[in-house]
């Protein structure tokens, strides 16, 4: 088993990154480079801004190329939780946002020819318990009537056809999601960015950053450069001069199994459907196939801030079990990947963009940012370039968290209160 990222193994290598020193002036510079930072970089170039894209690693190498692969329209919280909490003019059109997202990524897809396997799966909220059901039908039925009528709920009996399970009791269907995969998109997008004439800098971590004569130096170990404007895109990989945001984030971990690829009557047996598929639970799985048949098993296997192959190794082993449980056809299946990665937590599990601390920024997508980075990528580039504000979180207040400064030591304590409303909930 590989203790790697099956979307980085499985994906060519981006050679257009920038040889030589960090140097020169631009108009932006945009620090990191997952899928908002490279969006928001092609986009900057096409308006004409000279933009520099700063990235600790290489492109792809965070949460971008770490996740579960999922492209899923709508607002994961319950809909009506999001009008009580945001305010329904705010939730309608952060929904539509998240809408937006898929489409925009198609249209991307499309236009720059980025060989990544899309392809529009729908995607099943399955209720995990009997007692599930209701709300989940609940929620359902005020999207579908005010928000989304490419919606459907489906009964237990209804699943037979879906997933090769009777572990689930319901189901809400969302026709517009996707899924892709995500390793060849962000090579795609970042050779994009390049073309349309975007300097790409990788392993450029920003280490300091000051004010010089109404321009920001942003110092690198590769070099300096300055730019009037910066777009920090870094998310749970936030480091260096940018703590406002660190304060604002806990990061945890995400982890995720890829199954040998599996054969044509396997598929039919496990995921006849070929949906993206996430569970009701607090602690829960999310899981799809890959463009080779691989299942594709996540989850929030232990409530950590680190992912490492030790830890991604321990992970895994609660997944395999996780994973048996709900498919126990899959038991003694050898499992190929194991990886993981960080999600960059909102306090509320909102997303945030805007302009804070000097800099613009668009982060904290608590897990649900594959589709909705690209999409705030482009809309906080848009307000750079000075074009109407489209950005459906503007104004949306972001306190620290309390006792937060960086290190999230309660980490354990959330995870053990989420583990006992699974219990009872």
């Amino acid at each position: 088993m590989k203790l790697l990222s099956y979307w980085h193994d499985t994906a060519p290598a981006f050679t257009g990154g920038a040889e030589g020193p960090v140097e020169g002036r631009y108009d932006v510079a945009v620090v990191g480079g997952g899928f908002t930072g490279l969006a928001a970089a092609r986009q900057l170039a096409m308006g004409g801004a000279r933009v520099a894209l700063l990235e600790a690693n290489t492109v792809g190498s965070g949460a971008s190329g770490r996740n579960g692969g999922h492209l899923n329209n709508g607002i994961a919280h319950s809909y009506v939780a999001a009008k009580a909490h945001l305010g329904a003019k705010r939730a309608h059109a952060l929904y539509r946002a998240f809408d937006a997202s898929v489409d925009r990524i198609e249209a991307i897809v499309a236009e720059e020819g980025i060989d990544c396997a899309f392809r529009r799966a729908g995607k099943l909220k399955l209720a995990s318990k009997p007692k599930h059901v209701a709300g989940l039908r609940a929620n359902f039925e005020v999207i579908h009537r005010e928000v989304d009528p490419d919606t459907a709920f489906l009964s237990k009996a209804d699943l037979a056809h879906e997933v090769g399970t009777d572990a689930f009791h319901g189901a809400m269907l969302s026709k517009k999601s996707g899924m892709m995969h995500m390793g060849r998109y962000a090579v795609g997008l970042a050779e994009a960015a390049r073309r349309r004439g975007a300097v790409l800098f990788e392993r450029a971590p920003v280490t300091a950053r000051r004010t010089v004569d109404g321009m920001t130096e942003l110092t690198t170990p590769r070099g300096t450069l300055a730019a009037r404007d910066v777009f920090v895109a870094t998310g749970a990989y936030t480091s260096g001069p940018f703590g406002w945001f660190k304060r604002r984030l806990v990061n945890v971990g995400s982890f995720i199994v890829a199954t040998r690829p599996l054969t044509a009557a396997e598929v039919a047996a496990v995921l006849p459907g070929n949906r993206t598929c996430v569970n009701s639970m607090n602690v829960g799985n999310y899981f799809r196939l890959a463009p080779d048949n691989r299942l594709i098993w996540g989850g929030r296997a232990r409530f950590t801030a680190f992912s490492d192959q030790r830890s991604d190794a321990k992970s895994g082993a609660v997944l395999k079990a996780s994973l048996a449980t709900i498919f126990p056809q899959l038991a003694h299946v050898e499992l190929d990947y194991c990886w993981g990665g960080l999600v960059d937590m909102t306090q509320d599990r909102f997303p945030r963009a805007g302009r804070a601390d000097g800099v613009w920024y668009a982060m904290g997508y608590s897990g649900h940012g594959a589709q909705m980075s690209t999409e705030m990528g482009i809309r906080i580039a848009d307000a750079i370039l000075g074009r109407p504000d489209t950005n459906p979180l503007a104004g949306l207040d972001w306190p620290a968290i309390p006792g937060h400064l960086g290190q999230p030591w309660f980490l354990p304590l959330v995870g053990l209160w989420y583990k006992t409303l699974d219990r009872f909930q």
